[in-house]
């Protein structure tokens, strides 16, 4: 998605052109293309901190949640980042993988999300159309330390 993005703003930012100064005149084929809209959280927001040391711990603070259909999950980067959600692929309900790549923005691969950097950062997982279940996920960067956790859709 981000190849295509970056190639639809290459397009605009080369084809556009202006006769006068300061003026900017879209290409047809970029104006009438739509943007993909962006994620947005609908339903209820239930918030996961991600904290460590950088060295020792790292945990997702609750490791452990329901949540009903249409919640979204936003995971905060509180401290030791970087941190980020990575949910394993078999251990997602089958048609789950679907309805998570919908609502997980701007993955970086499959079921995983990029990496929050600075504490303050957060990254949505929307779980409208989740088909109930459990979902478990962990951090890439502190696996080896434990963290996961595990979201229940009921």
């Amino acid at each position: 998605m981000r190849v295509i993005q970056l190639g639809a703003i290459a397009l605009v930012a080369v084809g556009c052109s202006g006769d006068k100064k300061g003026e900017m005149t879209p290409p047809a084929a970029a104006a009438a293309t739509p943007a993909p809209p962006a994620a947005s959280a609908s339903g209820p927001v239930v918030e996961v901190r991600m904290t460590g040391d950088g060295a020792k711990k790292a945990a997702f603070e609750p490791s452990t949640l329901t949540i009903a259909p249409g919640t979204t999950v936003r995971f905060i980067n509180v401290s030791g980042g970087p941190h980020n959600i990575s949910f394993w692929s078999d251990s997602v309900p089958a048609g789950g993988a679907a309805a998570l790549a919908k609502g997980m923005p701007d993955p970086l691969t499959d079921l995983t999300s990029t990496f929050l950097t600075k504490p303050g950062d957060h990254y949505d997982v929307s779980f409208a159309g989740a088909p109930a279940g459990v979902y478990k996920g962990y951090c890439q960067p502190h696996l080896v330390l434990g963290m996961r956790v595990k979201i229940s859709v009921k």
